[in-house]
């Protein structure tokens, strides 16, 4: 796969008081061809973990499926439910397992961990770095700008949506692979939460 025919995307992750907020747009494009205008690049893993992928989304629906059975058996074994954390780690063995044919997606997991919100940045070749707030895919850059300007620690949960649909927004503007709409998650202790926005 050439540079120019990876599949671009823009993707935010920001933790707030008491949750984190996912956020992605829409398109999906190869190249300069616009392969779908309405891709769900969000993954609800648990009841209060979800990942967001930039890259191709079909490597990231079979990573899902294989962590998720992973995470499913833990939770029988254990009787408890399984950690961000722990889940991060599952995912960075089975991409490094695929380090000769890597799966081509960044991924940013998130969820909550001893009641604290926490973000997890995820490489195709499965490195794990934690962080409050993580832009991934080929409007990253221009995201990361207008998240690192705004973002403050303990922003309540509508502070942190507004400014990953502003960070996204900025990107749409000038990444020709992002756009169509924006969909977010929200990640709280109790629940995950989805919306859609339009551009």
């Amino acid at each position: 796969m050439f540079p120019s025919q990876i599949p671009g995307a823009t993707v935010v992750g920001l933790t707030f008081d008491n949750g984190v907020v996912l956020g992605a747009e829409k398109r999906v494009s190869y190249g300069t061809h616009i392969t779908s205008k309405s891709a769900k690049k969000l993954f609800p893993i648990t009841d209060n973990v979800a990942a967001a992928a930039a890259g191709m989304i079909a490597d990231m629906n079979i990573l899902v499926r294989q962590v998720s059975a992973h995470v499913r058996i833990l939770e029988l074994e254990t009787k408890q439910p399984v950690t961000p954390n722990s889940i991060a780690k599952i995912m960075s063995v089975i991409m490094y397992q695929q380090k000769w044919f890597p799966m081509m997606t960044q991924i940013i997991l998130a969820g909550i961990e001893d009641k604290k919100p926490a973000v997890y940045v995820l490489d195709p070749l499965g490195s794990v770095i934690p962080d409050e707030y993580a832009t991934v895919g080929t409007g990253a850059e221009l995201a990361i700008g207008v998240v690192e300007s705004d973002y403050k620690k303990n922003m309540s949960e509508q502070e942190a949506v507004d400014l990953a649909i502003k960070s996204i927004r900025s990107a749409i503007n000038r990444d020709a692979a992002s756009g169509d709409g924006i969909d977010i998650l929200v990640v709280t202790e109790n629940e995950i939460r989805e919306q859609s926005v339009n551009t």
